[in-house]
């Protein structure tokens, strides 16, 4: 089946799912420490994270890797021979994590941000005069109204960062889109094997949604929608 090359392709289906995985944690990172920073009362903060937010999701997501990886590999290598610490050859797998994570940070930070606000007011200062202290507000008031709230845009971003995931190919990871590449080269039946990389990234998105749709029903129990026809 696919000229022998079926195993290969599902053993790099494992990368890939691994940097989709490891750059998601990257992000929701980023991203708290984004709307963390936009809600602050700090106006550098808030400049900081407005900077932040407006250039990376201005620039699509291929310039940004090629340049980030690309260019931060030069200029680590400029500091590196300063220092004269020989040549450094940086990892594509903790690359392309962290260069995807930065990314889809900036598109989380405007997630959480517009979660946490939507959150009403009088709950955190009902809680702030139950004697509550900030952590306490944020574990048992802020935290799982923001998880509901962010949900749906939460599952975008991951659909999204999972076919997006495909992009770290072109900086040599060992991946299923590059296992493809490989034997698509060497059959020259390029459309056998993207058609078929195609179907399993269309099998990923929809078991994701199913799951996060659970999620997002199991967070929303109890929670009246009101119909506005």
């Amino acid at each position: 089946m696919l000229h022998g090359y079926l195993p290969a392709i599902l053993g790099g289906l494992g990368s890939t799912l691994s940097v989709a995985g490891t750059s998601l944690a990257i992000a929701c990172l980023f991203g708290l420490l984004g709307a963390a920073a936009k809600l602050s009362d700090s106006p550098i903060a808030r400049g900081i994270a407005q900077t932040y937010t407006t250039l990376i999701r201005g620039v699509p997501e291929l310039v940004l890797m090629l340049l980030l990886f690309y260019g931060g590999q030069i200029a680590l290598n400029a500091l590196a021979d300063r220092m004269g610490w020989g040549y450094i050859d940086i990892n594509p797998f903790a690359a392309g994590t962290l260069v995807m994570g930065f990314i889809f940070g900036a598109f989380l930070t405007e997630t959480f941000r517009g979660a946490i606000l939507a959150i009403p007011r009088g709950q955190i200062e009902a809680a702030q005069a139950f004697g509550m202290t900030r952590g306490q507000v944020m574990r048992r008031i802020t935290l799982p109204q923001m998880v509901r709230h962010a949900l749906p845009g939460f599952t975008n971003s991951w659909l999204v960062m999972l076919k997006a995931s495909a992009l770290v190919s072109i900086i040599g990871l060992d991946d299923m889109v590059h296992r493809a590449n490989l034997a698509a080269a060497a059959t020259r039946k390029p459309f056998t094997f993207y058609a078929t990389i195609a179907l399993i990234y269309l099998a990923l998105t929809t078991i994701s949604i199913l799951a996060l749709g659970y999620l997002e029903r199991r967070y929303s129990h109890g929670v009246r929608k009101v119909d506005f026809r």
